[in-house]
């Protein structure tokens, strides 16, 4: 089933998250892969953590980045879905 805005995240247990400068990288301790966020990313990881819904970060992306509600819904789903798919995050 594909992910809309009312779906619950949740970091996940293997996620460590470090910011530097206002971008940030998180480790997937578990495959020892390391992804890249930059501020946007940054932000919707911070709105999530340590549990939340999408519209959570959809709310604070177009509120404090004054950013087009229809390209923030789809890049969020976008990269809620690879959070997903490398164990950073969990759905629940």
């Amino acid at each position: 089933m594909g992910l809309t805005l009312d779906q619950v995240v949740a970091v996940s247990e293997d996620a460590v998250f470090r910011e530097l400068d206002g971008e940030a990288v998180v480790l997937n301790l578990e495959a020892g892969v390391y992804y890249g966020l930059d501020s946007v990313g940054t932000a919707i990881w911070q709105a999530i953590e340590p549990r939340g819904t999408l519209r959570q970060a959809f709310d604070r992306i177009v509120a404090d980045f004054e950013a087009n509600p229809a390209t923030v819904e789809s890049d969020l789903i976008e990269l809620a879905e690879n959070l997903l798919d490398k164990g950073l995050w969990v759905r629940g």
